[in-house]
């Protein structure tokens, strides 16, 4: 195969990864928190289809991870009291599971029945003094703005956030997730807000993503069609040289 037909396929490789990547992105355009992604791309040289030593290596498509876009989504009332939204780029929610801790920007949480915070998959919402536990007799709990938690007057704690000032040490982990895949610590979260009786949409718009299907749809078709035309013109030099001979 040609080294121009090599470097298309490396293309549609990655052209196909996107597609996937921007159809997620749409599919999860009202989900709570989602924080929309991209891939980055990289150069990779490699050796020619060719053993030619005279020649320079090819240069081809990489794929080089996803990247995500943490900026703020809308906010949008609720009136729920365990509902929550963090008012704040870069700030999480503290989740507690069998693996460690865990960070998200969902803050659609609820109660089990002994009267703890969890989340939706039922994961125990972190304070500073632990997993936050209210009596349901007592009423609803309510969450000042700077995450300071009480109930019928009472202090019950404050609610534990979380800063990262390299937010690439996050990997997705499912059910709006976040893990710490380093051994950066988080800081401070001064200066972010709590909401309570909201909760952060989508940071996704729908329109540019749609855009994006229909770019790489284009993309990948001139890849083929590059493909294409390289097998043409050797399958005609190859019948010009026979003919030669």
């Amino acid at each position: 195969m040609e080294n121009a037909a090599y470097i298309g396929l490396s293309r549609q490789m990655t052209l196909r990864r996107e597609l996937d990547i921007a159809a997620n992105n749409i599919a999860n355009a009202q989900t709570t928190g989602f924080k929309v992604e991209q891939l980055m791309l990289g150069t990779e040289v490699g050796d020619r289809a060719r053993n030619d030593a005279v020649r320079p290596g090819v240069s081809f498509v990489l794929d080089n991870g996803v990247g995500r876009d943490f900026s703020q989504g809308s906010l949008q009332q609720t009136g729920r009291r365990l509902d929550f939204a963090i008012e704040g780029e870069g700030v999480f929610f503290r989740i507690e599971d069998g693996a460690g801790e865990a960070y998200t920007r969902d803050g659609g949480f609820t109660l089990d029945p002994e009267g703890m915070v969890v989340t939706k998959s039922g994961l125990p919402v972190l304070s500073d003094a632990g997993p936050i536990v209210v009596d349901p007799a007592l009423g609803p709990i309510t969450v000042a703005d700077d995450g300071s938690i009480t109930q019928n007057g009472v202090p019950v704690g404050q609610m534990a956030l979380a800063r990262f000032e390299n937010l690439g040490v996050l990997s997705k982990d499912g059910d709006g997730l976040y893990r710490n895949t380093s051994n950066e610590v988080p800081i401070d979260a001064a200066g972010a807000q709590v909401r309570q009786g909201m909760l952060e949409g989508s940071n996704v718009n729908p329109l540019v993503e749609i855009t994006n299907l229909i770019e790489i749809s284009r993309a990948y078709e001139r890849a083929s069609k590059m493909i294409e035309n390289v097998s043409e013109l050797s399958r005609r030099s190859v019948e010009r040289l026979g003919r030669a001979n």
